[in-house]
């Protein structure tokens, strides 16, 4: 591979670039890979002390330790580079992105394949170390600061400590980035999954203790105080069952719900929260829809995700109550608990 497209690559793959003058002469990565090529060609030729002494200079000069045993395939891009560590039997496969702080580590003594295979397409995020003798599949994806211990399938994206698989592996392409700040968590996904669970449970538990469930028909109330206070302590109580699992407080406290609109058997829950991007969104909709439904007299519920800033932690927020009935007896009201 020519240095031409060394420098295309670096064009291709950092934005930062704005010339080839100040790509050849101030990208360390760079001058890693070139210096490491020499140091190769050099250990393939058994003079192994010249292939350290060059690949000890590389370091002294880019802050990149690569070994002159390792193989690396083309248009490898090592982006800044600071900290990077590739072992002797680590190969690494074309058009891989690696950032700074990667460690391509080995886990055993004998002299023997003890280190990484990295196949094509792959992105190593920053900090990221993988250990032993494992593969990480063709297009796969390391989340900065994971380490990673076993193999990665073609296409996963892997987080963590130790790393695990989140979500579905999916295909590819080269152009593909890692998205730092949107990588999955697959450990809230499970917890969210128990707390559903046991969510489910409890549901069951409390329907099996009612020896004679009978529903409890919503009366026409005079009051809209004593009316305001029922309706209000029942929704209100039950939506505190619903806990954020990255947390462990519940929605209300957090202030996530704005507001409640019930109308009749409808009832809209409107939420708010603190990013868009939450990974735990559908099982926040499923529990409030779940808990709503279990009052009696309830047939329909549409949670909505409202797309304004969340109160954050700490706050009570404001727990808002819209009713309307049909009778002529109430109006329209928005009653305020905090």
């Amino acid at each position: 591979m020519g240095i031409r497209e060394d420098i295309r690559i670096v064009f291709k793959k950092d934005p930062a670039a704005r010339s080839t003058l100040e790509v050849i002469f101030c990208y360390p990565g760079l001058h890693a890979i070139w210096m490491h090529r020499v140091a190769h060609s050099l250990w393939n030729k058994n003079l192994f002390f010249l292939a350290r002494l060059t690949s000890h200079i590389s370091r002294a000069l880019t802050g990149i330790e690569i070994h002159p045993g390792a193989k690396l395939g083309e248009r490898v891009f090592i982006d800044h580079g600071s900290g990077v560590v590739i072992g002797e039997t680590a190969e690494v496969g074309d058009d891989v992105l690696i950032y700074m702080g990667v460690v391509l580590g080995g886990t055993a003594l004998e002299k023997k394949k003890r280190h990484p295979t990295v196949e094509n397409d792959v992105v190593l995020g920053s900090g990221s170390i993988v250990l032993g003798p494992i593969t990480i599949g063709r297009g796969a994806k390391v989340g900065a600061g994971s380490v990673v211990v076993r193999s990665v399938p073609p296409g996963a994206t892997v987080v963590g400590v130790p790393a695990k698989i989140a979500g579905t592996p999916q295909p590819s392409t080269p152009s593909e980035q890692l998205d730092h700040n949107k990588l999955p968590d697959p450990v809230l996904t499970v917890i969210s999954q128990v707390l559903d669970r046991l969510s489910r449970l409890e549901e069951q538990f409390q329907a099996h203790e009612k020896a004679s469930p009978m529903p409890v028909p919503v009366s026409i109330i005079t009051s809209e105080k004593k009316f305001r206070s029922k309706k209000d302590e029942q929704i209100y109580s039950l939506l505190k069952d619903v806990i954020d699992p990255a947390i462990g407080v519940d929605i209300v406290k957090l202030g996530f719900v704005k507001e409640v609109i019930v109308d009749g058997a409808n009832v809209d829950v409107n939420l708010v929260l603190t990013t868009s991007s939450c990974p735990v969104i559908e099982y926040f909709k499923d529990q409030v829809k779940r808990k709503v439904l279990s009052i009696n007299g309830v047939e329909n519920v549409n949670v909505n995700i409202l797309d304004e800033p969340g109160n954050g932690i700490g706050q009570t927020g404001s727990f808002s109550i819209k009713i309307s009935l049909a009778t002529p007896e109430f109006q329209l009201y928005q009653a305020e608990q905090n």
